[in-house]
């Protein structure tokens, strides 16, 4: 099963959940496992992925894998809503998919939004 560390030592991801706002979030879920669980964590997180991917309010998810043998990864899926996320991730079928990741996984999630900023980027 995966260890979870909060991302932000101020704001917890349970906070982040209730705080729904409206519109779409970003989820961004930094992972790190051992480089020899890379092939079983990859097929855990397709499965946990696919599960997700029939909940209400999914909208898209990639994963990332840091270079040269990296054991980190990174996931960025969106969501339509904090809402909506939470209520997947209390989903008894995703929990059980999320057990299976190899015990050297460490999870670090976190929940965005846009930020605009003139002349760079579009909020």
């Amino acid at each position: 099963m995966a260890k979870f560390v909060e991302s932000d030592d101020h704001v917890t991801l349970a906070q982040q959940t209730e705080n729904d706002n409206g519109g779409p979030i970003i989820l961004i879920n930094r992972f790190s496992v051992n480089p020899e669980d890379a092939d079983h964590f990859i097929k855990t997180w397709a499965a946990g992925a696919a599960a997700f991917k029939k909940q209400p309010g999914f909208i898209s998810t990639q994963l990332h894998r840091g270079i040269a043998g990296s054991g980190i990864f990174v996931n960025y899926a969106v969501w339509e809503s904090s809402a909506a996320f939470k209520k997947a991730t209390s989903n008894v079928d995703v929990q059980t998919i999320l057990s299976k990741y190899p015990p050297s996984t460490v999870a670090s999630p976190h929940l965005f939004r846009n930020v605009g900023v003139p002349g760079i980027c579009e909020g």
